[in-house]
């Protein structure tokens, strides 16, 4: 089995960064990183946005509050960060806190500083095949990951577990767009597992930890893992039972070092894209 690692497709977005960068004539932009609360996959995903800021030579500062501020207190404090001219694009680490209205937010961000897809503005666009707005970044991370490693999408059969508004229902429209045959799967899909063997190409979206082992996969599948879990043990694992998977799958990404290090990439793409757009 083939391990398809993140790091050479990042790359190849950090040249496309660097290109798109010179347009902005010397001006670096500025990415504000959104927290509220400390749970352990929020914390990875943002020490790793913040690394890979840096690297590709671009500005990132941390918003972080407290898992018990109010609705009113985050919706103020994100306004001005939503108003604040030195900031270009915005990431909102999800889901929030129960007592804030998160549907509030996302009316609330500019979607031009909405770098990760969450207003309804950017989501329509995704759905309706618009290039002008901004995808889900873990969305548009697995489509760069299929297509640098030459898996061709037009008229596969492909399984999608989840239908989150983060990933799964927006990634299943970026799939239909390449021409994909999509099934979305979920927890109270018939016969699961069966679904999932059929499809040539199979994304674990769940958000549960190692959910999707070799019993999910058929012969030869190609299997992307977007999950970013914490297991028993205190590290850092994906949806996918990575090991079960040899023998079985044809590929398969690893977690840490598949996905996660392309979304990453992207949304620095993102940053830059909305800062020329200014």
């Amino acid at each position: 089995m083939i391990a398809l690692k993140g790091a050479a497709v990042s790359a190849k977005i950090k040249e496309d960064v660097e290109r798109l960068l010179a347009g902005l004539h010397g001006r670096i932009p500025k990415l504000a990183i959104v927290r509220v609360g400390e749970r352990p996959d929020d914390l990875s995903y943002e020490r790793g946005a913040l690394k890979k800021m840096e690297s590709f030579g671009l500005q990132a500062e941390s918003f972080a509050f407290p898992e018990n501020i109010t609705d009113e207190a985050f919706k103020k404090e994100f306004k001005a960060i939503n108003l604040n001219k030195d900031i270009d694009g915005i990431l909102l680490l999800r889901p929030l806190p129960k007592q804030i209205n998160e549907t509030d937010i996302e009316h609330i961000i500019d979607p031009c500083k909405d770098l990760d897809g969450i207003s309804p503005e950017n989501i329509a666009k995704v759905f309706a095949g618009d290039d002008t707005g901004f995808a889900p970044c873990t969305a548009e991370a697995v489509i760069e990951v299929l297509k640098a490693n030459d898996i061709a999408l037009s008229g596969k059969r492909v399984a999608v577990v989840g239908r989150s508004m983060v990933v799964g229902r927006p990634l299943s429209m970026l799939l239909l767009k390449e021409h994909a045959t999509v099934t979305i799967c979920h927890t109270r899909t018939e016969n699961l597992e069966e679904t999932c063997r059929q499809a040539q190409i199979l994304v674990a979206a769940a958000g549960r930890a190692k959910m999707i082992n070799a019993s999910f996969a058929g012969e030869g599948a190609v299997v992307i893992d977007v999950g970013i879990n914490v297991d028993k043990d205190g590290k850092l694992c994906g949806d996918v039972d990575f090991d079960s998977l040899e023998g079985t799958a044809s590929m398969a990404t690893p977690v840490p070092g598949g996905v996660g290090a392309v979304t990453t990439a992207v949304l620095a793409r993102h940053l830059v894209m909305a800062a020329l757009a200014k």
